[in-house]
């Protein structure tokens, strides 16, 4: 690493202002931070130091990540295995775990390749128009975005919909921190609302082919109950493992658990938004419960935390620090509605089975608001404290 060092420092006045190459110093930047520490340290005024910097939490958050998309590329091939019964190139009626892996693999990466090249480019390109660094964030949207939708998404309708969340849900509004919307989800909504049927159905979950579009018929939990189903066909142990159909990444909660307890143990994610996100599906499952009304009224509360991308919503999209409520108050609130709303939607509302999406991106236009409300009413509350202490007169 010396070495390297030693040579990122004998080229770097090439990319600095007067050099040669200065109108490409925003991009030599962007690779000299993610390969070594940034020396910018601060030089007045009171700051808090921290060792962990942007790129630190970036990684940290891909890493959480990892359970996830590992098990995903597994569930991939197994999904092809279980719908279809059996592959060509396998004989007999199972196939070995790296074989589901493989396939898995082969699926994802043109995926996750399509994600990062045309997501990075643009962020690239607009750092260099606006002299400005290449910020991180996108190391974990251009992972997450082909972790939330089918495995058999067409590469240049996710390389559309990585550009639009990139120019119109980010960069339009300033670049990383700057956004009010989850650049993942608006890439998955611009998918959902321009191109539904392969967005949503039956046949856009399970991989037909090692390559291609094509796909085989295959169900959801959610797609069942919207269907009018009793009860999901898989078990609830299934659920919980991931062993079912649905976005490719999404499916296992005890995947999405892990990542959740790294997130936590890092201190990236904040418990009180994935808590409160957790309470408001289960209050809003048992008030349906209680109306009873239909089958999936009257389906277990705690099912919905188990299908669907509820879980992965809760973890890794609700906590995201800029798009969230800030305060510590209106991160519950915010956590709360979002669950309710995620329930809501799925239950009453058949043209959307997967109501989490649409609810975190509701929250996100509100969370500015809720942080509003949350300090004024403490400003107020210390205002009458303040004249209290004055005056000794209570002030209503």
């Amino acid at each position: 690493m010396n070495g390297l060092r030693r040579y990122i420092d004998k080229i770097k006045p090439t990319f600095s202002e007067g050099g040669k190459l200065a109108w490409l110093q925003s991009t030599f930047e962007a690779f000299e931070t993610f390969l070594f520490t940034p020396n910018t340290v601060t030089k007045r005024g009171s700051h808090i130091r921290d060792a962990v910097d942007m790129k630190r939490s970036m990684i940290t958050v891909v890493i959480a990540l990892m359970p996830a998309l590992l098990f995903g590329m597994w569930n991939i091939g197994w999904q092809s295995l279980v719908v279809s019964g059996q592959w060509s190139v396998v004989s007999g009626p199972q196939a070995g775990f790296w074989l589901c892996f493989v396939f898995g693999l082969v699926r994802m990466l043109p995926l996750i390749a399509v994600s990062y090249i045309v997501g990075l480019s643009i962020e690239f390109a607009f750092a260099q128009v606006r002299h400005h660094e290449v910020n991180e964030g996108f190391l974990v949207t251009g992972l997450i975005i082909p972790m939330i939708v089918p495995v058999t998404t067409p590469l240049w309708q996710l390389a559309l919909a990585v550009a639009f969340a990139v120019v119109i849900g980010k960069e339009v509004f300033g670049g990383t921190g700057m956004n009010f919307l989850n650049p993942a989800l608006v890439a998955r909504a611009f998918l959902f609302f321009a191109y539904p049927t392969h967005m949503s159905g039956d046949s856009v979950w399970t991989a037909a082919k090692w390559w291609g579009t094509d796909a085989i018929a295959g169900a959801t939990p959610l797609g069942e109950m919207m269907g009018g189903g009793i009860r999901p066909t898989a078990s609830l142990i299934d659920m919980f493992l991931g062993t079912t159909a649905g976005s490719t990444c999404e499916t296992s909660t005890v995947a999405i658990l892990i990542g959740a307890l790294i997130l936590l143990g890092s201190g990236i994610a904040s418990w009180r938004t994935m808590l409160s996100v957790v309470i408001g599906g289960g209050v809003m499952g048992i008030v349906f419960n209680l109306i009873g009304a239909n089958s999936y009224m009257q389906m277990p509360f705690y099912y919905h935390y188990v299908m669907g991308g509820f879980m992965f919503g809760a973890v890794f999209m609700a906590t995201d620090p800029v798009t969230s409520a800030q305060t510590n108050a209106g991160k519950w609130i915010y956590g709360l509605l979002i669950g309710v709303f995620a329930v809501l939607l799925r239950v009453g509302n058949p043209a959307y089975p997967e109501g989490m999406m649409l609810s975190i991106l509701l929250m996100n236009c509100f969370a500015p608001l809720i942080d509003h409300c949350v300090v004024a009413v403490n400003i107020k509350r210390r205002k009458k404290r303040w004249v209290r202490a004055r005056t000794g007169q209570s002030v209503e």
